[in-house]
């Protein structure tokens, strides 16, 4: 049985899992995601069920790191918590809206902090999910952000 300890032993299992062919790869590429969230639980979940769903994905455990790894990486899109240490989710966002490398990424806020859908555009983001926030309800809400003609299309 595979035990995983670390998110460092989930990264290793899940790039060796990721390197396979996927079936049906050639109908759309695979989504790169950066999910930003100092919640250790919250980054292994959806890290495992977006990468099940056909993602590569990045993770950083605060909005430091994860602004490094977005002008590194560029994904296709950021899923960003709110209150984190070091640098928080909205001084981030605000970092990542202001570079030209980054500034074209959609940034998703999911995050327990009280706030809106509208302060989150207001901020430059595509748009905000409440935490607790069930992968799925992630997961629609991130086909909506990356295939804006497409979402209503099962996937």
């Amino acid at each position: 049985m595979l035990q995983i300890q670390s998110e460092r032993d989930l990264n290793t299992v899940l790039t060796k899992k990721e390197e396979r062919p996927r079936p049906n790869s050639a109908a759309r590429p695979r989504p790169v995601v950066l999910v930003v969230d100092d919640d250790l639980d919250a980054r292994l979940i959806y890290r495992r069920y977006l990468t099940v769903k056909g993602c590569h994905v990045y993770t950083a455990r605060d909005g430091s790191i994860g602004v490094q790894i977005a002008r590194r990486r560029k994904p296709d899109l950021i899923v960003m918590d709110l209150a984190m240490p070091r640098l928080n989710g909205w001084a981030a966002a605000a970092e990542l809206k202001q570079s030209p490398v980054t500034k074209g990424i959609p940034i998703l806020i999911l995050s327990a902090v009280p706030s809106s859908p509208h302060e989150a555009r207001a901020a430059g983001c595509a748009g905000y999910l409440a935490k607790p926030c069930l992968p799925e309800l992630l997961w629609l809400e991130m086909q909506a952000l990356l295939h804006p003609d497409s979402a209503g299309e099962p996937n």
